[in-house]
């Protein structure tokens, strides 16, 4: 998890940071608004899950439904341990 911050100054996001204690996950800060564009993001709060390759899962813009969220990374996480499992049998068995 990241946090993205694009709005006011650096110095707000660093109070931002210490007031509401998200030292639990990485803030990056971003003066331009060009990640928040890329991401489609309009408003705050707002999140993006993306699949371990980088690629956009799912997006919320206001509050996200936890239970949502859980269910999807728990999706995401199984499909690639199962992907990780047929590429070592796929290894084990040799060349085709």
């Amino acid at each position: 998890m990241i946090g993205l911050g694009t709005q006011d100054s650096l110095g707000q996001a660093e109070d931002f940071v210490e007031d509401y204690g998200t030292e639990s996950f990485t803030m990056l800060w971003d003066q331009s608004f060009l990640s928040w564009q890329a991401l489609g993001v309009t408003s705050q709060p707002a999140a993006v899950m993306f699949a371990a390759n980088g690629t956009p899962i799912t997006g919320w813009i206001g509050a996200f439904p936890e239970d949502e969220v859980l269910r999807l990374a728990e999706r995401a996480r199984t499909h690639r341990r199962d992907r990780a499992s047929i590429a070592q049998a796929r290894h084990a068995s040799g060349p085709e």
